[in-house]
């Protein structure tokens, strides 16, 4: 038997600080245990190797622990770079980049090639076996083309804006994803879609990942972005929120700019049954964990 007090001693502090952690975080898991958490890693959060290195980790202890991830990833500033080394113009339209034929290859490249097999590396290296797909696998996605309308300045008359290979999911068929769910394998999926009469299709990774995470029915969804989550006018966290108070804050001019699609996507993941969307930092460490399996969370929550 060991003479070292715990109390004093800086290793079995340590030990002792952990156990709790651990039992601290029991509820926690028992609540997410055999369910279906779809987590969206965005562009602007994957910069920093450390941090994707830290998420990796998140997402193999969440398997480990009994649930079951799904992993959705964007990938903007990664595919303008390689835009811009490559010497293609990018033009955007209502928020959203207009993707020509030369653009759409890029893009699944980036998307479906490069950023997908760095996560699914970081994700095995971490003890996870991650499985690296994109909508076009088993037609899980397929997608409808996107107009936009924007208002011309000069006329005042709203103009449809053709936005080329940038899609909507229009159906998402879970086959292969209820095939690897359960199997101890994680899904890292890239936003790219089949065309409802065939070629590739750009789809926002907020929307493409609602869309994932109503058709498996997941108890939570997670928009991992580059903001703390909703704010107040004062720039202070929002913890929670219903859809009417959501759609409130839209309304009066709370919630602005890029924000809106975000929180439309959540109400939409929402309405297609998924009990929770959270919208939270990802560039905080471990933000995925302290979410999930801690009382202090980490963004803003949007329930029914």
């Amino acid at each position: 038997m060991s003479d070292k007090n715990p109390a004093t001693d800086p290793d079995q502090l340590d030990d002792h600080a952990k156990a709790r952690v651990l039992v601290q975080a029991l509820p926690h898991m028992q609540r997410y245990d055999d369910a279906i958490i779809v987590v969206k890693y965005g562009g602007h959060a994957m910069g920093d190797e450390q941090v994707a290195r830290d998420f990796a980790q998140d997402i193999v202890l969440l398997e480990q622990s009994g649930v079951n991830p799904v992993v959705v990833h964007g990938g903007g500033p990664q595919i303008g770079a390689m835009l811009a080394k490559l010497g293609i113009k990018s033009e955007f339209a209502a928020g959203l980049r207009i993707t020509d034929k030369a653009t759409v290859e890029i893009v699944e490249m980036v998307l479906a090639g490069s950023i997908n097999k760095s996560l699914v590396g970081f994700i095995n290296e971490a003890g996870g076996k991650a499985l690296g797909l994109s909508g076009k696998d088993g037609n899980m996605v397929i997608a409808s083309k996107v107009t936009r309308s924007v208002l011309d300045p000069d006329s005042n008359i709203e103009q449809v804006i053709d936005l080329g290979f940038v899609g909507e999911p229009a159906s998402v068929d879970t086959t292969v994803l209820d095939q690897i769910l359960g199997r101890e394998l994680i899904p890292v999926l890239a936003p790219v879609a089949t065309g409802e009469e065939g070629g590739t299709f750009n789809v926002n990774a907020d929307t493409f990942a609602g869309a994932i995470a109503g058709a498996l029915g997941a108890k939570r969804l997670l928009l991992l972005t580059d903001v703390p989550g909703v704010l107040d006018r004062d720039k202070n966290l929002i913890k929670e929120l219903s859809i009417a108070q959501a759609r409130a804050l839209i309304a009066d001019g709370t919630i602005s700019g890029g924000m809106i699609p975000k929180v439309e996507t959540c109400i939409y993941a929402l309405e297609q049954g998924v009990e929770g969307v959270v919208i939270l930092d990802g560039k905080v460490p471990h933000a995925v964990l302290l979410e999930l399996l801690t009382d202090h969370g980490a963004g803003t929550l949007i329930r029914r």
